[in-house]
Parts: structure tokens; C-alpha cells; sequence
């Protein structure tokens, strides 16, 4: 039978806690330690460490703690609590480097996409911004604006609109909070994939038997094709569980361990 490990079942006992306490007091715990963008004022340190331990439903904080539960105590038998701990708190700050360094840029090309349609509102320069920026809203309201700026592109009632709209995109987009411990479970999935990587796996869905390393092969890919598609309601940080795998196998390599066969 499975032992679990300490430091597994104290990240467990913090993750729940957090997530019970905030809903028997009915808080919204992430507003204040959710991780901000750097550049609002909403922003404080201490965001980096505590968003680690925050989830968003109960299907968050259940699918990251069944992963820990499942793969965490191989690799802190392997690594010994001390370094998994090490581990695990890395490949979470990393995720949310690689998610804040992503988010960023992004926001910069947004910020300047914006100013540019506020001082030009024109009918073919909303069409271009919401193409490239409007994922966010229904496909049904960007084409029905959309059209009815092309057909009076004079109109001051839709230029406002319009300038609303990009507006709200770009605060919408600042305000985005980074919530989790997705990044540190998926730096342990990477660990699992090279280190053991012949070790087979039982997928849930589909309820079939899979080899580590191509499991996280898989997995990763996907991840980064969800990140480049970014589909409109797509609310899961695709950089952050990216940063987790990457900062994992630097881990990994940086201090020279061995694969088990």
C-alpha cells in the first residue's frame, strides 16, 4: 500500500485548508492573494507564494491534489522531503514567471492595440482588433458590431461602444488573477515522465495503461497547442502548467539525477 509522505500530505492538509476556509467564510480568497499583474496596484509580493495555494472550484483543487497525491510520494522517496519540497515550491514560482513574463507582453501589445483604435475608430480598425484580441466575447456580438460599424461608421453612439469595448478588453486582461498549484503538479508530472519513465500509468479518461514518458509527451504537447489556440472561455493558465514542466526539467538536469529504469 501507498505511504504517503510528509511534506505531501502537509501541501494536502494547507490546499484544503485554504480551499475550506475560504468557503465556509464565504471569500473570495483570491482578490487579495491571487497573484496580480506586476504593474497594477492590486499587485503585492507576497501574491507569489500564496497563489500557490489557492483553486478556483472544487474540480481545481481536486485534480491538482489527486496528482500530488498519486505522484508526489515517489518522487519525495526519491528526492527526499527537503529537496522535493525545493522542487515542488520552484517548479510553482516558475510557472508563474513563465505566465507573468507571457502575460506581460501580451498586455503591452494589447495596451498599444488599444491606444492606437482610440485615437483612430474606424470601422476597419475594430474589425482588426477584435479579430486579433476579441476572443473573449461571443462570435455572435463581435460579428453584429462589427457590421453595423461598417454600415455607419459615422455613428458617435457606436464609435463609443466601441471604444468601450477595447477599454474593457484591456482591463479585463490587467486583471487577470493567477490562481493554484497547477504549475508545481505539473513540474511533477515531468519529473515522473524522466525520471520514470518506463513506470505505467492508468489514464482515468480514457481508463488505459500509458508509459510516464509519453503520457507527459502528450500532455505537454497538448498544453502547448491549447496555449497558441487560447479558445474564447478558456480560463486555464496554459503558460503556467508549461512553466512548471520546463523549470522541472531544469531542476532535473541541474542537479544530475538519474532516470529509474
Amino acid at each position: 500500500m501507498m505511504q504517503i509522505t510528509p511534506v505531501v500530505r502537509n501541501l494536502l492538509i494547507i490546499n484544503f485548508g485554504v480551499f475550506l476556509l475560504g468557503m465556509f467564510l464565504n471569500l473570495d480568497l483570491s482578490q487579495t492573494f491571487g497573484l496580480r499583474y506586476f504593474f497594477t496596484p492590486e499587485f503585492a509580493p507576497y501574491q507569489i507564494v500564496t497563489h500557490l495555494f489557492l483553486h478556483g472550484g472544487f474540480s481545481h483543487i481536486f485534480s491538482n491534489m489527486l496528482s500530488l497525491f498519486f505522484f508526489g510520494p515517489l518522487l519525495e522517496g526519491y528526492m527526499g522531503s527537503k529537496r522535493f519540497l525545493i522542487f515542488y515550491l520552484i517548479c510553482g514560482f516558475g510557472a508563474s514567471a513563465l505566465y507573468s513574463g507571457i502575460n506581460y507582453f501580451e498586455i503591452s501589445q494589447l495596451k498599444d492595440a488599444v491606444e492606437m483604435y482610440l485615437a483612430h475608430p474606424t470601422p476597419t480598425e475594430f474589425t482588426n482588433f477584435m479579430s486579433k484580441y476579441g476572443s473573449m466575447f461571443k462570435p455572435e456580438y463581435v460579428f453584429e458590431i462589427t457590421n453595423k460599424f461598417e454600415e455607419y461608421p459615422n455613428s458617435s453612439q457606436l464609435i463609443a461602444e466601441t471604444k468601450e469595448v477595447v477599454s474593457y478588453l484591456y482591463q479585463a486582461k490587467s486583471q487577470t488573477v493567477l490562481i493554484g498549484a497547477s504549475g508545481a503538479v505539473f513540474g511533477i508530472l515531468m519529473a515522473m515522465g524522466v525520471l520514470f519513465p518506463n513506470l505505467r500509468l492508468m489514464l482515468l479518461f480514457p481508463p488505459i495503461p500509458m508509459k510516464a514518458k509519453y503520457f507527459v509527451l502528450l500532455y505537454g504537447a497538448y498544453e502547448v497547442y491549447a496555449e497558441i489556440i487560447q479558445k474564447a472561455g478558456d480560463n486555464i493558465a496554459h503558460a503556467a502548467h508549461l512553466g512548471g514542466m520546463l523549470f522541472a526539467y531544469i531542476l532535473i538536469r541541474y542537479w544530475g539525477l538519474r532516470t529509474v529504469h
